[in-house]
């Protein structure tokens, strides 16, 4: 008797997280769904928004340099606000966009040098690495399969910050990886500065689209970067995260798992 009551508890069990189960997996499903519908939305407004908005831009600019100082000092204002205004609209429609090419576009993975990936992105930075006299120092990095495009993207993101949000001291940016695990294998890449820092209570919240912790004014940008690098991370099987102090710099760090190192 006490052997079937057992059995009878045993299948009760098996069939409540039969259901469980079964509701885990119909969630999944509907979340991948929104997720795809939410990209693709962004994907396809941002893209219909382009043309009219380049018109409003481009014609905002002839208004501006045409009639700049013939009319009062209001109508130059407006003027200005309208063109600034139209500009950032451009800039945060390519972010969306690239926020949704990043989501829906299939990984191309390849044999990447991570060295040069870093070292094309400071060739494209240079002139903000020369205006702010930043140093940059890289340790030896791997040779991964990874998808080249999108390392790129991210890297750009992570070094674009560590110099936008400066402190007063020139800045410093230390890029590094080191191999983690033993079965499971992965690499830990670091980006380290030592710029104004985040509060602890931002750390995660950074990392949500169009969050931003600073004004336009303060340090221009869409709110759209780290969301991008989070993503980016995440199509690799990895996870990207920020250990920061007030005042003393931060280290952004990422992890792409189940890579093996082609060499160093």
């Amino acid at each position: 008797r006490l052997y079937d009551q057992l059995e009878l508890r045993v299948q009760e069990r098996t069939t409540e997280l039969t259901q469980v189960n079964q509701q885990l997996e119909q969630l999944t499903t509907e979340l991948q769904r929104s997720n795809q519908e939410l990209e693709q939305f962004a994907s396809i407004a941002s893209h219909d928004l382009q043309e009219p908005l380049r018109a409003i831009t481009s014609y905002t600019q002839k208004l501006a340099q045409r009639y700049q100082g013939q009319l009062d000092e209001k109508a130059d204002l407006y003027i200005g606000f309208a063109v600034d205004g139209a500009i950032r609209m451009q800039q945060l429609i390519q972010a969306l966009l690239t926020y949704s090419r990043v989501g829906r576009q299939k990984l191309k993975l390849e044999p990447t040098d991570c060295n040069a990936v870093v070292n094309k992105v400071l060739r494209d930075l240079r002139v903000a690495i020369t205006e702010n006299q930043a140093t940059i120092t890289v340790a030896p990095l791997p040779v991964l399969e990874v998808d080249p495009t999108q390392l790129s993207l991210l890297f750009q993101n992570l070094i674009g910050n560590a110099i936008k949000y400066r402190s007063e001291a020139a800045p410093q940016v230390h890029i590094s990886a080191a191999e983690q695990g033993q079965e499971t294998k992965s690499w830990h890449f670091s980006v380290r500065d030592n710029g104004i820092g985040i509060e602890s209570q931002y750390t995660e919240r950074i990392f949500t689209i169009f969050q931003r912790l600073h004004t336009s004014d303060e340090y221009p940008g869409t709110g759209l970067g780290l969301a991008i690098c989070q993503k980016i991370v995440e199509n690799h099987g990895g996870q990207i995260g920020v250990e920061s102090k007030l005042g003393e710099g931060s280290t952004f760090s990422f992890d792409i798992p189940g890579s093996r190192a082609i060499h160093e």
